[in-house]
């Protein structure tokens, strides 16, 4: 089914739900914006790095969980039978990477995009690997709990796909990185979009980690060899 087709499910909370849902994503999106901020301007593979970002990754769960029940969503194929979403959306996370790919190779020809690049990727280059990519699933399933699960459920249905991207790439600009920005933007739209499409996080889940994988694995060495090339 397309993206655009949403499932025939819906999760009926009351206002006092609601309203407490509101209160804890308004707290917790505070705090977790200024912890986001402040991981990305520590030093590439310090202690201090993984220390941030793990109360980053925990600040989004806890609060995602805390605000009220949230749901794993499901996917209506053509015959009309509901299952829960998971090669759908790893093939959509794998695609976002090819698309993300084919960008980076034009970004890092224009020196502003070049630099906040890589900066980003200093931190996928230092300190150990299996540290890296945890820290970067832990960071994703964060998010999906909390943008896409407690933050869209406190949002009104007809503009909760844009507001909760506008919060998302609000959160993310905390890090003053324009090449975070740019690909919270795109990918907070899609993750999104798969979340009113399947009524649920498991899909946008397994997009962001899919996705978040291939991109902490897969593109520093690209821009090595790009900068080696130029030295």
């Amino acid at each position: 089914m397309s993206i655009r087709h949403v499932v025939p499910i819906e999760h009926r909370e009351s206002a006092a739900v609601i309203r407490r849902r509101r209160r804890v994503v308004a707290g917790v999106s505070l705090l977790g914006t200024g912890l986001l901020g402040t991981s990305l301007s520590t030093k590439p593979g310090s202690t201090q790095f993984y220390w941030l970002t793990a109360a980053v990754a925990a600040t989004w769960t806890a609060g995602g969980l805390l605000s009220g029940p949230l749901h794993l969503g499901w996917i209506q194929s053509r015959d009309q039978r509901l299952r829960r979403p998971i090669i759908t959306p790893v093939a959509t996370g794998v695609g976002a990477f090819g698309f993300f790919y084919g960008c980076a190779l034009v970004a890092r020809r224009i020196p502003v995009l070049d630099r906040a690049v890589g900066t980003v990727l200093a931190f996928a280059e230092e300190g150990s690997t299996p540290v890296i990519v945890a820290t970067t699933l832990a960071n994703g399933l964060g998010e999906e709990v909390f943008f896409r699960g407690a933050l869209y459920a406190a949002l009104d249905a007809d503009r909760a796909v844009v507001v909760s991207t506008a919060v998302y790439a609000v959160a993310t600009a905390s890090t003053r990185n324009p090449a975070l920005v740019l690909a919270a933007g795109v990918m907070g739209t899609l993750f999104s979009l798969q979340r009113r499409a399947s009524g649920g996080l498991q899909a946008p889940a397994l997009t962001h980690l899919t996705w978040s994988t291939l991109m902490v694995r897969c593109l520093p060495p690209l821009f090595r060899r790009a900068h080696r090339d130029r030295s």
